[in-house]
């Protein structure tokens, strides 16, 4: 067969070839410019960009936690302290078997099964050359065992941290507060604060009280730790440290001994006190009871005790002092007197006869009765605060009306909070006719006034309310904020709190003041005195007013029997008052739940807080 002669156009397959060459050099230069480009970019035009991402990688910031400040009483004695705390720690890559040498330590350590479940928990979350928390707050003979056995146990160590602790326990919790876990509600409230940068690594915030209100100064300054790491995220060196600032140290106004010894006298019975020095208005002690140990929230509080304390039928949780609200009851007589005076609605002479009960003038509704059931005769305004006549403050309450009532008693710092430096406070309620409308959808009777000249009624406050006024009346007027706070201090000065005094009640003739205080005086120390009996024996003079707070009502002729009336439905015992009665050192206001008459429950524990402090 013949084979078929094949032509080839040499010329053709050259121009082809030289062309596919140049079009092969051409993305080859293209590429390589495109290399050149991106080079460029990233070593010139982008060089911080990917500098600063290289470094992210490389480079980590570690947050440092400032060290909280303390807190002190006016004497210096410590009440708020940071304490350290040990804890047994493991790093699982110098661990050969985890699980057997948990078991081991259970040796010499006795370590639950949910501490051990916890800790593996923790274990997944966290890398290997970690250190991991095994065991809290371990005590002087579980260190010490521990220390004596550590070389057979490689890659565990006893770590040691600070603690809060407050060495007064259940005594100070109301004023003082606590710190707990910082949890999702506190964080929220810092980023919106714009506060947040500052609690890296912080584990725990100021909750309630002393601690809450002072954070931003207890809390410090968070500091960091520029470190170099490696690919796995270990630190090889520190490249730069920014120390943090501790906190502030607080001195409070408190007396802790004279705060202790209330504590004692109140021996957990429902009720509170406090304590004010009315030359600045600084709380020398305000006791709530009964308590609780603020220590068990720091490390955490278990559910089954924080629900005990929920559940408690005596509410030890309930700051009574600022969020107690009660009928102030007759406590309130010597500040109704100074209204009336200067409203003219009394005279320093006006008398009123006092037969055991009184009516609304020209009208046929049921008799408003005075604790003694004959009546006290004719009483000017002094005697009716000795005395106690409630005859005398109904005339008052239906003459005034209840405008000015309600006016006057606002004053006097009923109906709003007293700014007293924790957050925990009620303004609790001086009744007014827009509130009723508001809250019944009825209106304001003659009737409903009636009870507001005797603290009764709709009219409810605080025990920091009421001492609050009564700091006013002897100081004729002037209005200085309650404070807990003395001063601020770090390492190199002390900085005193500046007070800003509010509008005093102005116009009062300092006679009118004087007869209100000279009212209380007799109270103590007048011959008909309610308790002239509890003050009979002192060294010293004293004013005071006591109030006995009915729970529920009577009917017009039923007679109140505290013995067979159940505990809880018994009347409140309340008592203010003021001594030296020339120049007052303190005012003391006590309320006690459920305890019956004022002059008879609540005045002997005021006399014993005015003789630990005036009897050296």
């Amino acid at each position: 067969m013949r084979r078929r002669n094949k032509f080839r156009d040499h010329k053709l397959e050259a121009r082809l070839f030289r062309s596919r060459a140049v079009f092969a050099f051409i993305c080859i230069v293209l590429l390589a410019g495109l290399l050149v480009l991106n080079i460029y970019c990233l070593q010139v035009t982008q060089h911080e960009y990917y500098q600063t991402r290289s470094n992210s990688n490389r480079i980590k910031i570690i947050p440092v936690p400032p060290t909280r400040g303390l807190i002190y009483d006016r004497n210096g004695i410590i009440l708020a302290e940071n304490v350290p705390v040990f804890s047994l720690e493991l790093v699982p890559e110098k661990i050969e078997n985890i699980s057997e040498t948990i078991e081991k330590l259970r040796g010499i350590i006795d370590i639950s099964q949910e501490q051990e479940e916890r800790f593996k928990k923790n274990l997944k979350r966290a890398r290997r050359f970690s250190s991991i928390p095994l065991l809290d707050n371990l005590n002087d003979e579980q260190v010490a065992r521990f220390s004596v056995n550590r070389y057979k146990y490689p890659g565990v160590d006893v770590m040691a941290t600070l603690k809060r602790h407050y060495p007064y326990a259940d005594i100070l919790t109301h004023s003082l507060g606590y710190v707990a876990r910082l949890n999702q509600s506190d964080l929220n409230r810092l980023i919106t604060e714009g506060k947040d940068h500052n609690y890296k690594a912080t584990r725990n915030i100021g909750k309630i009280g002393i601690e809450r209100y002072y954070e931003d100064v207890l809390h410090g300054k968070v500091g960091y730790q520029e470190v170099e790491v490696n690919s796995r995220g270990r630190v090889i060196r520190t490249l730069k440290y920014v120390p943090p600032v501790s906190g502030q140290d607080i001195t409070l106004n408190i007396d802790v001994e004279l705060q202790s010894y209330i504590h004692k006298l109140l021996g957990g019975r429902k009720g509170a006190a406090v304590v004010v020095d009315p030359h600045d208005n600084g709380v020398l002690a305000m006791v709530s009871s009964p308590s609780y140990d603020p220590n068990a929230f720091v490390g955490g509080i278990s559910n089954h005790d924080y629900k005990a304390l929920l559940t408690n039928r005596n509410r030890p949780l309930i700051n009574r002092a600022t969020l107690g609200t009660y009928s102030p009851g007759s406590t309130i007589k010597p500040f109704i007197a100074v209204a009336a005076l200067k409203e003219r609605s009394i005279t320093p002479r006006t008398k009123v006869r006092s037969v055991g009960a009184w009516r609304v003038p020209n009208s046929s509704t049921r008799a408003f009765r005075d604790w003694l059931k004959w009546g006290h005769g004719n009483v000017d305004v002094t005697q009716s605060i000795e005395q106690s006549v409630n005859t005398f403050f109904y005339q008052i309450a239906y003459d005034m009306g209840i405008d000015s009532l309600s006016n006057w008693m606002m004053m006097f710092g009923f109906g709003e909070s007293t700014g007293i430096d924790i957050f925990e406070e009620t303004s609790a309620n001086m009744p007014t006719r827009a509130w009723k409308r508001n809250r019944f959808n009825k209106p304001w009777y003659i009737g409903d006034t009636i009870p507001i000249g005797i603290g009764q009624g709709y009219w409810t406050a605080t025990p920091i309310q009421i001492a609050n006024a009564t700091s006013i009346l002897v100081n004729n007027g002037r209005k200085k904020p309650l404070q807990l706070l003395d001063s601020l201090s770090n390492q190199n000065d002390s900085t005193k709190n500046k007070l800003v005094e509010s509008p005093p009640i102005q116009g009062v003739p300092s006679n009118y003041w004087e007869l209100a205080r000279y009212g209380m005086y007799l109270v103590n120390h007048g011959k008909n005195g309610t308790s002239r009996k509890v003050f009979r024996n002192a060294l010293y003079k004293s004013a005071g007013k006591s109030g006995t707070s009915q729970v529920f009502g009577l009917a017009e002729n039923e007679e109140y029997d505290a013995d067979n009336t159940p505990e809880h439905l018994r009347d409140l015992a309340l008592f203010t008052g003021f001594a030296p009665y020339e120049e007052p050192e303190i005012v003391v206001t006590v309320i006690l739940e459920n305890a019956g008459g004022g002059s008879f429950n609540s005045a002997p524990i005021v006399k014993k807080i005015f003789d630990q402090v005036l009897i050296k």
